[in-house]
């Protein structure tokens, strides 16, 4: 699984009829720090992401194991967008809108 930003969307008129219900969404890959890397990849749009959202994705077989994707010739999909994420207890990211809270880290 891996950290992305919603930054385009893709659109097309004609496709397979298995993934004409789905959003493709154009996702940059983000580093631990939510620094942008060089790699972007088209993904199906499981949950409803928007432009800007960040969301954790899944590529190769892993992508086809949501609802809306399962048994769909998909190579990466979105199933989650994200709230805040923290590395070493360091807030990395907390999304617009949303009250940051304190919590101890989770025992691994």
């Amino acid at each position: 699984m891996f950290i992305g930003k919603v930054v385009g969307t893709v659109v097309s008129s004609v496709k397979d009829p298995k993934v004409t219900e789905l959003k493709l969404q154009i996702v940059q890959e983000l580093d631990e720090h939510n620094e942008p890397r060089g790699k972007y990849v088209v993904a199906a749009d499981a949950v409803g992401a928007g432009q800007g959202d960040l969301v954790l994705y899944a590529s190769g077989s892993s992508a086809r194991q949501t609802t809306q994707t399962d048994g769909r010739p998909i190579d990466a999909a979105i199933f989650a967008i994200i709230d805040s994420w923290d590395v070493d207890n360091e807030l990395v990211y907390q999304k617009e809108g949303l009250e940051s809270f304190d919590r101890e880290p989770e025992e691994v």
